[in-house]
């Protein structure tokens, strides 16, 4: 059986969140998290390991709320993502705190995966069709260097009612690869047929295709993301303590280099998760709503 893995990146501060640490607020009727329920769905859809990129000071809690109770389930394990990683001659810039970004937490798994992989964000619920055809595709692709994919949601199946978000727009050709991503920031609902960056003033169709930060890659993506990180430091504007290594941007750059073709695979799942405080309430609902509809059971995994 083909191995492969899905990567939970859960190392994010949650600055809009506030207090405590949101990747683990219950959401569930039986008080599941959002991540029970990604992982719940991968693993019916076939992924057989599961790694959680994590911070070291909440190591303890995830053992304790989630990692401990899926040791039965599949293989777990752990990567560790912190500010002062770096590639051997860089230095942590002085007044630094805010994370690197997504691309350093995939690289942090480069010592526990050998096989193609899903990355995912812990706070996001992305649906039961995203990791059916992932897994495929890894699945189909797992020898073939630089073809990858991500699931392309729908944007108006991705947007917060409590204030922008960032996606990734996406242009598709024909043939259904990912031409090129912009990342694109604080996108608020217009109207029913149109969306609008807050940031830029710029329009987006609602049934634009966006990037949910789910891609599916191979094992070679983990030599290009260390490649990277070292000419993103280098880089770096003096004085500049924010700019991070994100996955949209690193894809982007791949696909305007021609190194790699990333299938885009369509899903009309629609996207929800807590961005803000207040989105809390509704995910509640909207999980109670999928239980009542016998989307899932609960408890969710018989506990």
């Amino acid at each position: 059986m083909q191995k492969t893995t899905l990567v939970i990146m859960a190392a994010g501060i949650g600055s809009r969140f506030g207090e405590g640490i949101k990747q683990l607020t219950a959401v569930g009727p039986s008080g599941e998290i959002i991540m029970d329920y990604s992982i719940h769905d991968a693993i019916e859809a076939g992924f057989n390991k599961i790694v959680f990129v994590i911070r070291k000071d909440i190591h303890k809690s995830f053992e304790e709320i989630i990692g401990h109770r899926l040791t039965n389930l599949c293989e777990i394990d752990y990567a560790f993502q912190e500010l002062d990683d770096l590639p051997e001659g860089f230095e942590l810039p002085e007044g630094r705190i805010k994370p690197w970004g997504t691309g350093q937490a995939v690289l942090a798994c480069k010592d526990v995966i050998h096989e193609p992989f899903a990355v995912i964000n812990a706070d996001d619920y992305y649906g039961k069709e995203a990791f059916v055809k992932v897994h495929d595709f890894l699945v189909e692709h797992a020898n073939d260097e630089y073809q990858y994919c991500m699931p392309g949601f729908v944007l108006k199946n991705t947007l917060s009612d409590q204030g922008g978000v960032s996606r990734g727009v996406c242009h598709v050709g024909e043939d259904g690869k990912l031409l090129d991503i912009t990342e694109t920031h604080n996108i608020i609902k217009v109207n029913d047929d149109l969306a609008m960056s807050d940031d830029t003033g710029k329009e987006i169709p609602m049934d634009s295709i966006v990037s949910m930060n789910m891609w599916g890659v191979t094992p070679d993506y983990l030599q290009i993301l260390d490649d990277g990180f070292k000419e993103f430091l280098k880089n770096i504007p003096e004085g500049d303590i924010k700019t991070e290594y994100l996955l949209p941007i690193i894809m982007g750059e791949l696909l305007e280099q021609k190194r790699v073709t990333i299938d885009v695979l369509e899903t009309h799942d629609k996207w929800f998760g807590i961005t803000y405080a207040a989105d809390k309430d509704k995910v509640i609902a909207e999980f109670q709503q999928l239980v009542n509809e016998g989307v899932y059971p609960t408890p969710l995994n018989g506990e």
